[in-house]
């Protein structure tokens, strides 16, 4: 398996790199987008139950947008771990550290695939809370439904959009680390 990777990553570097940051564009745009642009205009919405359905609404769609960004993301980003061969720089056979520095970007490597992934745990979170979202506001029950929405647009899409800013800079530098 690691040798098809290093070979695919060799033979497709550019596209898998290009993949992996067009992947983190959409995501963290899409979120930036939604949390201050959307938002706004939604929250100029007159009824508040309608304004209620539009942020669900265009939650959704966002969701629906990124949801495959962030699987090509996720992929591209092992590829890359182990095609740009961090791991065989940093420890040998025996997992004896032979670098200090190339153990140090080889951990970084992995403080940015642990951003991503705690990311993807919080984006499948948001999509939980928008569809229960949905359900109450079916009810009727549109206190709760605000509730789950403001859960969202208040904590979740701020703290992702924060992670992604910085594992976009930890990409950045492991970039120019090699």
């Amino acid at each position: 398996m690691k040798d098809m990777m290093y070979m695919l990553f060799a033979d497709f570097r550019t596209q898998i790199v290009f993949l992996h940051v067009i992947s983190a564009v959409v995501w963290v745009g899409g979120m930036v987008a939604m949390k201050f642009a959307a938002h706004t205009s939604i929250m100029q919405v007159e009824s508040p139950l309608h304004r209620l359905e539009r942020i669900s609404h265009a939650l959704k769609r966002l969701f629906y947008i990124v949801t495959p960004f962030v699987i090509i993301l996720i992929i591209t980003a092992v590829i890359m771990a182990v095609g740009l061969g961090f791991r065989d720089a940093a420890v040998d056979a025996n997992h004896n550290v032979i670098d200090e520095n190339a153990m140090f970007i080889y951990n970084l490597v992995h403080l940015k695939e642990g951003i991503w992934m705690l990311m993807a745990t919080n984006l499948a979170g948001m999509m939980w809370f928008r569809a229960k979202a949905d359900k109450l506001l079916l009810k009727g029950d549109t206190v709760k439904a605000k509730a789950n929405l403001a859960r969202i647009g208040n904590l979740m899409v701020p703290v992702n959009i924060a992670l992604g800013v910085g594992a976009i800079y930890l990409g950045v530098f492991l970039r120019n680390a090699y």
